[in-house]
C-alpha cells in the first residue's frame, strides 16, 4: 500500500487492484474480528464441563468424528475467517503444550473478546485495553500461584495423580468408568517416567484399539502390542524366554540392480539354479538359528518357501511389521535392529519373557503381545469398545489423561477445578483494579468479569441457574475466605471441590490465561483487515 499526493496536496491510496478488495477499518474491523472470535467461542462453549455436550463432525470423505476435545473440534471444523483460524492455533498451542483445557482456553478468550467490545464502544483505545489485560492476567497467573497446593506422590502413593486423571475424563463420553482408565493412564505415565529428571517420554506409550468387548475390557500391558500374526498358521501361538531377532532385511534372495537374463537350456541348469536358491534361504535361517534366535520380527514379507523353511526348522517368524512398532520392540526388548543377515549376532537378540499370540471374538483378528520385556519402559494401553468412534474418543481421552499425569510429574502443583480457581482469580483482579489510576482499570475489572464465564458455562451446562449459582458460589468464596468453592456440576450436594476431589494442574491453568490473554491482545491490535473480495 502506498500513500501518494495529487498537485494540490491531497493524500489519495494508490492500492493494487483496488476496487477488487473490501476492506474494513478502524472499530469496524475490531467489530468484525471479535465477532468472528467470539462464534468460534460459542460452539465450544457448551462443551466445557462433565456435562458437556460432544460434537459430531463429518470430514469431506464422510468419515464422522464425534468428540468434545476442543482442539479436535476445531482442528476438524473447516474454519475460513483469519481471525477465527487464530482461535483454533490457540487451542491447539494449548493441545502441544498441555494437552488439556483445550475448550477452557477458546471460551476464556472469547469471554475477553466480549467485554473488550464493551470497552470498545465505551471509547476507550484499544491499546489500553490491552495494556489492562495484560496486567490482569499477571494478577491472575501469581494469584493461582498463591492458592496452589503441592501434591506429593511416590510410585507407591499413585492416588493424587489418579484423582487429578479422574477430573479430566470426567468432562469426557467415558467418564462411566474413569477411575479404571485414570489408573490405567497413571500407571503407563509411572512405568515410562524419568522421576529424578521430572521427564516423561510420551512416545513410549503406545495407546492401540481394537473393535469388540467393552470399554472396561481396557488394559494396560507392561509390554508391546503387534497388530499381526505368525506368519504360518501351525507355528507355536506361545514362546516363553524368547530371543528376538529384529531384521530389517527381507527373506528372499539378493535382486541384482542391474539388468540380466539368465539363459537355461538344460534341466541340470534349472535344477542347480533351485538348488542355489534353496541354499540362500537354508544360510538365512541357519544364520537365524545359529546366534540363538527364537523368534524372528521382520520388516518386510517372505515367499512361501521362506515361510515353510521356518515353519520345518521351529523359528516362529512375524512379517510385514512397521518402522515405528520395530522401533518400540527393540526399545522394550533391548535389542538392536538388524539390517544385514552378516551382522546377526548374540549379542543384538532382544529378550522378552513372553511372547503370545491371543485372538479376539469369533472374528481371525489377532494380535501379537510382547510381555515381560527386558527393558519395561515401553507400555502399551489397549482401548477396547463397541465401535469405531468409541475407541478414537477413548484414544483422545486418555491422551489427555497421560497428558495431565506427565504435568503433575513436571510440576507438582494443582488448583481446585470445577470454576473455583477462576472465581478466586477474578475476585482477586477485582479486588486489584482499585489500585490502578487510569483508563486500564476498566480492563481489568473486564478481565475479572470474563474469568467468570467459565463458572458460568460450567453451571450453565449443568443445567443450573448460571448467574444465581455463580453469585452464590462467589459470595461463599468471599464469605469463608475458602478459595475451593467452585460449581457443584453432578449435584453431589457440596461446593467444596476438596471434598469432590476435582483439581487440575497448576501450569494448565496459567497456561489458559497467558495463553487467551495474548491471542486477545493480538486481535485487539488489528485496526485494518484488507482481503480480497470474494467474486
Amino acid at each position: 500500500m502506498a500513500l501518494a499526493f495529487d498537485e494540490y496536496g491531497r493524500p489519495f491510496i494508490i492500492l493494487r487492484e483496488q476496487e477488487q478488495k473490501s476492506r474494513l477499518r478502524g472499530l469496524d474491523a475490531q467489530k468484525a474480528n471479535i465477532s468472528a472470535g467470539r462464534a468460534v467461542a460459542r460452539i465450544l462453549r457448551t462443551s466445557l464441563g462433565p456435562k458437556g455436550m460432544d460434537k459430531m463432525l463429518q470430514s469431506p470423505d464422510g468419515e464422522v468424528t464425534i468428540t468434545n476435545d476442543g482442539a479436535t473440534i476445531l482442528e476438524q471444523m473447516d474454519v475460513d475467517n483469519q481471525i477465527a483460524k487464530l482461535m483454533v492455533e490457540l487451542s491447539q498451542s494449548q493441545d502441544y503444550e498441555i494437552g488439556d483445557g483445550t475448550t477452557g482456553v477458546v471460551v476464556m478468550a472469547g469471554a475477553l473478546l466480549e467485554q473488550a467490545e464493551r470497552l470498545l464502544e465505551r471509547g476507550i483505545h484499544p491499546i489500553r485495553i490491552a495494556e489492562g489485560y495484560e496486567m490482569a492476567s499477571r494478577i491472575a497467573v501469581e494469584h493461582l500461584e498463591s492458592i496452589s497446593q503441592k501434591f506429593d506422590f511416590g510410585l507407591t502413593n499413585i492416588e493424587p495423580l489418579v484423582q487429578t486423571c479422574m477430573t479430566t475424563l470426567s468432562s469426557k463420553i467415558v467418564n462411566r468408568c474413569k477411575r479404571p482408565l485414570a489408573e490405567i493412564a497413571v500407571k503407563a505415565v509411572l512405568a515410562v517416567a524419568d522421576l529424578e529428571r521430572k521427564d516423561v517420554n510420551l512416545d513410549l506409550i503406545k495407546v492401540e484399539g481394537k473393535v469388540g468387548g467393552k470399554l472396561e475390557d481396557t488394559e494396560l500391558i507392561y509390554g508391546i502390542i503387534v497388530d499381526k500374526d505368525m506368519s504360518h498358521p501351525q507355528m507355536p501361538k506361545r514362546i516363553e524366554d524368547a530371543k528376538i531377532a529384529i531384521l530389517t532385511c527381507p527373506f528372499e534372495p539378493p535382486k541384482p540392480k542391474t539388468k540380466h537374463k539368465v539363459d537355461i537350456d538344460t534341466v541340470e541348469k534349472f535344477q542347480t539354479l533351485r538348488q542355489q536358491e534353496q541354499k540362500y534361504f537354508d544360510d538365512m535361517v541357519q544364520k537365524c538359528k545359529d546366534v540363538g534366535a527364537t523368534l524372528v520380527i521382520c520388516q518386510w514379507g517372505f515367499d512361501d518357501e521362506a515361510n515353510h523353511l521356518l515353519m520345518h526348522r521351529n523359528l516362529p517368524a512375524v512379517r510385514w511389521v512397521g518402522g515405528v512398532e520395530l522401533e518400540l520392540i527393540a526399545i522394550a526388548t533391548g535389542g538392536r535392529i538388524v539390517p544385514r543377515f552378516q551382522e546377526l549376532t548374540p549379542e543384538k537378540l532382544g529378550k522378552a519373557g513372553l511372547v503370545r499370540e491371543k485372538s479376539f471374538g469369533t472374528t481371525k483378528d489377532r494380535m501379537l503381545y510382547i510381555e515381560q520385556c527386558a527393558n519395561s519402559r515401553a507400555v502399551t494401553i489397549f482401548i477396547r469398545g463397541g465401535n469405531k468412534m468409541m475407541i478414537e474418543e477413548t484414544k483422545r481421552s486418555i491422551h489427555d489423561a497421560l497428558c495431565v499425569a506427565r504435568n503433575i510429574i513436571r510440576n507438582n502443583s494443582i488448583v481446585y477445578g470445577g470454576g473455583s480457581a477462576e472465581i478466586s482469580c477474578s475476585i482477586a483482579v477485582e479486588a486489584a483494579s482499585d489500585r490502578y489510576p487510569g483508563v486500564e482499570q476498566y480492563a481489568i475489572r473486564g478481565f475479572a468479569d470474563a474469568l467468570d464465564s467459565i463458572p458460568m458455562a460450567l453451571a450453565e451446562n449443568s443445567g443450573l441457574q448460571p448467574i444465581e449459582t455463580l453469585s452464590a458460589v462467589k459470595s461463599q468464596q468471599i464469605k469463608e475466605n475458602n478459595t475451593c468453592c467452585g460449581i457443584d456440576c453432578n449435584d453431589v450436594g457440596t461446593n467444596d471441590m476438596r471434598e469432590q476431589n476435582v483439581f487440575e494442574t497448576l501450569i494448565g491453568k496459567q497456561q489458559q490465561i497467558m495463553l487467551a490473554t495474548q491471542v486477545v491482545k493480538m486481535i485487539l491490535k488489528i485496526d485494518d483487515v484488507i482481503s480480497p473480495s470474494n467474486y
